[in-house]
C-alpha cells in the first residue's frame, strides 16, 4: 500500500497569530515544529512520500533537505484547497492512501503512526485523529484519496467523521496523544514542554522562547 503524508505549510511568519510572540520568534518556533515533523515521517516505514504544499520559502528548504514532494500554494485559499492539490498530485501518481497532517505536531514520534495505521481496513476506509481540545483534525487518514474532500477550519473532526460515515463503512477515531499535542496559543506551547518527550526538540523551543 502507498500511503503518502501531506503537510499544508501557511506562511511562517502569518501563521500562530494567537501565540504570544515576535515574528521572528514565530517563524523559528514553525521552522523548528515542521522540520521535526517532516523528519519523522521520513523515518517512518509506513509513508512513502512526503508532500509539502506552501509558498513559505524556509519550508521548501527543510522539503528539500528531505526530498520531499513541493507543490506551490498562493495561500489565497483555504487549507481545504491546499490538499486538493496534493490529492491531485498523488491520484495521478497512483497512490493508494494519505494521511494529512498539521505543521504544529512536532512530538510525533514513528510509533504513533504505526499505531494509527492498525486501524486501517482496506479497500476504503477513513482514520480521524482529533486535537487535544477536540476541535480540530490532527491526522487524517483516506484510502482511497478521494473518498472525500477535507473540511478543516470548522470545527473539523466532527464534521471529517460525519463526512466519512457518508462514504464508508470503515471509520475510526483514533486518541494518539502525540499526535493531538498542538500548538495554538501559549497555553498549548506550555502543556507542550510540560511533557517529557524529545528534550532536545523542547530544549531547542526554550531557547527560542527566551526561557528555561
Amino acid at each position: 500500500m502507498k500511503i503518502a503524508a501531506i503537510i499544508p505549510v501557511k506562511t511562517f511568519s502569518l501563521a500562530k497569530t494567537r501565540l504570544n510572540l515576535s515574528s521572528h520568534q514565530k517563524e523559528e518556533l514553525c521552522k523548528i515544529m515542521l522540520e521535526e515533523i517532516v523528519y519523522t515521517l521520513s523515518i517512518s516505514p509506513q509513508i512513502e512520500k512526503i508532500i509539502i504544499v506552501t509558498k513559505e520559502e524556509k519550508a521548501i528548504e527543510i522539503g528539500k533537505k528531505y526530498k520531499v514532494i513541493i507543490i506551490p500554494d498562493d495561500e489565497e485559499k483555504s487549507v481545504n484547497h491546499a490538499v486538493a492539490l496534493a490529492d491531485k498530485y498523488l491520484l495521478e501518481n497512483q497512490f493508494d492512501a494519505s494521511i494529512v497532517f498539521p505543521q504544529d505536531i512536532p512530538f510525533i514520534k514513528t510509533q504513533d503512526i504505526d499505531f494509527m495505521l492498525t486501524y486501517k481496513t482496506p479497500p476504503n476506509f477513513a482514520i480521524v485523529v482529533p486535537s487535544r481540545r477536540f476541535d480540530g483534525t490532527n491526522a487524517l487518514v483516506r484510502m482511497p484519496i478521494n473518498l472525500m474532500i477535507t473540511h478543516y477550519d470548522e470545527d473539523s473532526y466532527k464534521i471529517h467523521m460525519n463526512t466519512a460515515k457518508e462514504h464508508t463503512r470503515n471509520v475510526a477515531l483514533v486518541f494518539a496523544k502525540r499526535i493531538m499535542w498542538d500548538v495554538d496559543n501559549m497555553e498549548d506551547l506550555k502543556f507542550l514542554l510540560d511533557q517529557n518527550e524529545k528534550p532536545e526538540i523542547a530544549e531547542k523551543i526554550r531557547n527560542i522562547l527566551d526561557v528555561k
